[in-house]
């Protein structure tokens, strides 16, 4: 079902109405910050899954690139569930988006007002229902991630997003769905625009945010879990060819929830099957959803 409202600028619109001037400095300069949320059916009603996390990460990114929001965290969150029941969506994903708009062209964009808006979509699993269950295929990227002190990678900048657009679309021209980036160093970072976990003889690993990667909301939420189902969690960093000797592994984020690969560069990862630490995982993370397990963290906000 396609869209029919939009929360923009402080009121519900329809979703057509929506728009923004040519001159707009996020579209020259790439001042925007955004946010991506799920919400899910469940048996008590349409849930966002950690609304509150999300929202403090976009002020966040919006301090560390001096932007003020003209809105409370709280607005912003009613507006989340507001634009979900405008649009009587259920399985919906949120993007709160926060840009310089339109104002005398220059860097500084002291000048451009700061806008806002919150847009949904209906959305189902990112790199495919059977990629949830069989696994994805992908490269590794000869695009690095972002270096430290270039670009503030703990903000969730549309700018940032340019390098994303590179690893995903070259993985798509080889014939991947995805792939995985690179530190400058040569470490393993991240996947486009998703986390990753590896797992090796039962132990769950992961680069820590020093790697230059997103923190991600769903990463955090994916140790938890691993914790609560007592197995290791380590962050640290490691090396690309720890990729091909895992057991398991497994992306984590926002759209691509807890996906498996199934191959890395045409080698098989395991066996080449979802393995039994991600399956667990991924039993729990959509427990929270079919009511098959306990929200005893309160990752989720009703509407």
């Amino acid at each position: 079902m396609a869209p029919k409202h939009i929360w923009f600028k402080g009121q519900m619109i329809p979703w057509e109405q929506a728009n923004v001037h040519v001159m707009t400095h996020a579209l020259h300069y790439g001042s925007s910050i955004f946010e991506g949320i799920r919400s899910y059916p469940t048996p008590k009603g349409t849930a966002i899954f950690r609304l509150g996390p999300h929202i403090r990460r976009l002020w966040d990114s919006c301090k560390i690139y001096g932007m003020e929001i003209p809105f409370t965290p709280e607005q912003i969150s009613q507006a989340c569930r507001d634009v979900i029941k405008a649009n009587g969506f259920t399985n919906s994903y949120l993007r709160p988006l926060v840009w310089r708009g339109e104002g005398p062209l220059g860097l500084d964009g002291k000048n451009n007002p700061i806008e806002t808006m919150v847009a949904a979509v209906e959305w189902g699993a990112y790199l495919g229902a059977d990629g949830l269950k069989n696994g994805v295929d992908v490269m590794v990227s000869s695009w690095n991630r972002l270096a430290a002190n270039t670009i503030p990678t703990m903000a969730k900048a549309g700018g940032n997003y340019l390098s994303s657009y590179l690893i995903k679309n070259e993985a798509l021209r080889n014939g991947y769905n995805e792939g995985i980036a690179l530190d400058t160093k040569g470490n393993v970072a991240e996947g486009s625009g998703m986390n990753l976990f590896v797992v090796r003889d039962g132990v769950m690993y992961t680069p820590p945010v020093t790697n230059n990667i997103l923190p991600g909301i769903t990463r955090d939420a994916i140790m938890t879990i691993a914790k609560d189902l007592k197995i290791e969690v380590r962050e640290q960093e490691m090396q690309r060819e720890v990729l091909y000797i895992a057991d398991e592994l497994f992306f984590a984020g926002t759209a691509a929830e807890v996906t498996p690969i199934r191959s890395v560069d045409k080698m098989l990862v395991g066996n080449g099957q979802r393995g039994e630490i991600t399956a667990a995982v991924q039993e729990r993370f959509f427990g929270l959803f079919d009511g098959k397990a306990d929200d005893k963290h309160g990752w989720l906000d009703y509407v």
